[in-house]
């Protein structure tokens, strides 16, 4: 396996692992306090119409020119990326809550005892919910999936990687019937984020006409040099705060 294709493998591996946690939340959520048949309906749905945007989509991805796909698919990757470092970043800084998966848990139950309660037959909350949760993630994992396996010309390995992060979260999700409140959330971001910005510059620059030394191996300095920014702002980030209140003091 060559190095980009590692890179590809891992990054969406994250990716999708962290919209997973978040989808499995919502889904627990609505299945333990309405209905586990409808919130379960909801969940299939969602999944048969990200298969067919996948579907849909995937061909007409490979039907574009090599370069011109490198300069959109990079574009796209730096938005993305870029996002979630952003939010990575403030988190680690201490500028952002951490995202805690029990309180969204508890949040979503409340919300689901507080909708009107369903009859005997179809539970409208609990599908809605359900559906609109899986498909909302589900779009985030398409869309890493589709990028960067049609840049790579290997969206089979991009989804086997997206599918291989939803088995662990979901198997995990089952066998403690819990939100997954231990996982290192924020953590994954950052690396997804870093991830994602530095294919996003790679081949954005080389779908623009530019060359890399080395080829692909400039990765090997692309993406620590990204991390190293990006930790260099995190400590910039806490430092300022109390540099603020040191000067309201004086």
């Amino acid at each position: 396996m060559s190095g980009p294709q590692l890179g590809l493998a891992i990054s969406v591996f994250l990716a999708c692992a962290v919209e997973a946690v978040e989808a499995l939340t919502i889904v627990l959520a609505v299945g333990i306090t309405r209905s586990w048949r409808w919130s379960l309906t909801g969940v299939a749905a969602a999944t048969a119409a990200l298969a067919v945007i996948v579907a849909a989509l995937g061909p007409a991805l490979d039907s574009i020119p090599i370069n011109a796909l490198r300069v959109l698919v990079g574009a796209l990757l730096l938005v993305f990326g870029l996002q979630w470092l952003r939010k990575a970043v403030l988190r680690a800084s201490g500028l952002k809550a951490q995202r805690d998966e029990a309180k969204a848990f508890v949040a979503e139950t409340d919300a689901a005892r507080a909708a009107a309660a369903a009859g005997p037959g179809f539970d409208g909350y609990a599908f809605t919910i359900a559906f609109k949760g899986v498909l909302l993630e589900g779009l985030e994992v398409a869309f890493i999936v589709l990028t960067f396996g049609a840049n790579q010309r290997d969206i089979g390995l991009a989804a086997v990687a997206a599918g291989a992060a939803i088995a662990v979260v979901v198997a995990t999700g089952v066998a403690v019937r819990a939100p997954l409140a231990r996982v290192p959330e924020n953590a994954m971001k950052f690396s997804v984020g870093v991830m994602l910005t530095s294919f996003g510059v790679f081949w954005g620059t080389e779908g623009a006409g530019g060359s890399w030394p080395g080829g692909d191996a400039a990765l090997l300095v692309i993406v620590p040099g990204v991390l190293l920014v990006s930790l260099v702002l995190v400590r910039w980030l806490r430092r300022t705060p109390l540099q603020a209140a040191v000067g309201r003091s004086a």
